[in-house]
């Protein structure tokens, strides 16, 4: 009955200090609770009985029934709460995915497109209350998922996402004007575009500054990221017999004055991620920059918990009363 239970006036149980000095006025008292008859000898009385020995039971009756009333004072309650959230302020966003052959370069570990899909996973994991698409570019570009708030197709289309799935090249205009085309019809108060890539642009038909007016022009902010160390990567170089890619040793070349130009003209910020670490940072940072405006409520529900007490006090005092009147009535 009562488990979790809480006191809504705990002050009461400052009453219960006087339990202790009632018990100590009774001991000094107790002797005068009977009248006294002085005679010389109890020779001939014989009758012995256990009621009288019984008689503290009444102040004991009355002591509980005391605590009990006081415990009611302190108003015990259980409380149960339900949480409603209300997201005030949605937020769009689209992730635009460089998977060019020199995403396969292995200055992060195990390689740049790997240690990304991880990264942005935990990401997309930390925004429950928005929606996401993604967008895959490399020559050309084309949308791996629409914007949606399930987050589970998102996460299962970004564990797909790998180099080989369009013509090699760096088509940062093309994925970039996907990406705004994504975005353009949302009616969501804030939208947003994180666009990675790990070299310069090189092919498709859309320069990346049209496309960046374009995102300039439908409201999108655009976070850009510049991936891969500085100086030299083990990056694919060439192709074996078999196919499989031969590595070697070749000079990273990002155009960070496009990305910071495009980031600086749609409200974004350019970073720069050299290694796994630094990358995660850069996530964690957008991650706090664009918030989710919630607004929780909560309610709250007490059921009280004092009439239990009440009702026992009231049987430990009737109990009491009809003893006294009863039983013990002859010797008090």
């Amino acid at each position: 009955m009562f488990e979790n239970v809480e006191f809504a006036n705990p002050q009461f149980f400052w009453l219960l200090l006087l339990l202790p000095l009632a018990i100590l006025w009774y001991f000094l008292k107790r002797k005068q609770e009977v009248a006294s008859l002085r005679i010389s000898s109890i020779k001939g009385f014989t009758v012995k009985s256990i009621i009288s020995k019984l008689r503290p039971l009444l102040f004991v009756l009355r002591l509980l029934a005391l605590a009990a009333i006081i415990t009611a004072l302190a108003r015990p309650q259980t409380e149960d709460i339900s949480t409603r959230t209300k997201t005030t302020k949605g937020i769009d966003i689209v992730m635009a995915i460089d998977v060019s052959s020199s995403m396969l370069a292995k200055d992060l570990k195990p390689d740049r497109l790997t240690a990304l899909k991880k990264v942005a996973a935990d990401f997309i994991k930390k925004r429950p209350n928005d929606r996401i698409g993604l967008v895959a570019y490399a020559g050309e570009s084309y949308t791996k998922t629409p914007i949606t708030s399930d987050k589970t197709i998102v996460l299962s289309a970004l564990r797909q996402i790998t180099h080989g799935e369009l013509e090699d090249g760096t088509a940062i205009g093309m994925g970039l004007a996907t990406s705004v085309n994504r975005l353009k019809e949302s009616k969501a108060i804030s939208k947003v575009i994180i666009l990675l890539t790990d070299g310069v642009n090189n092919s498709g038909f859309i320069e990346p500054s049209t496309a960046a007016d374009l995102a300039v022009e439908f409201g999108i902010k655009t976070y850009t990221i510049g991936l891969g160390t500085n100086g030299n990567a083990l990056s694919p170089i060439a192709y074996n017999r078999d196919g499989s890619f031969r590595f070697g040793m070749r000079q990273v070349e990002i155009d960070e004055k496009l990305l910071e130009e495009i980031a600086s003209a749609t409200g974004g910020k350019y970073f720069r991620a050299t290694d796994n670490e630094k990358l995660e940072e850069i996530y964690d940072e957008i991650n706090k920059l664009e918030k989710t405006e919630i607004e929780e409520f909560k309610y709250y529900k007490y059921d009280e918990k004092f009439r239990p007490l009440v009702l026992l006090a009231g049987v430990l005092l009737l109990l009491e009363w009809g003893l006294r009147s009863s039983i013990f009535k002859s010797f008090i």
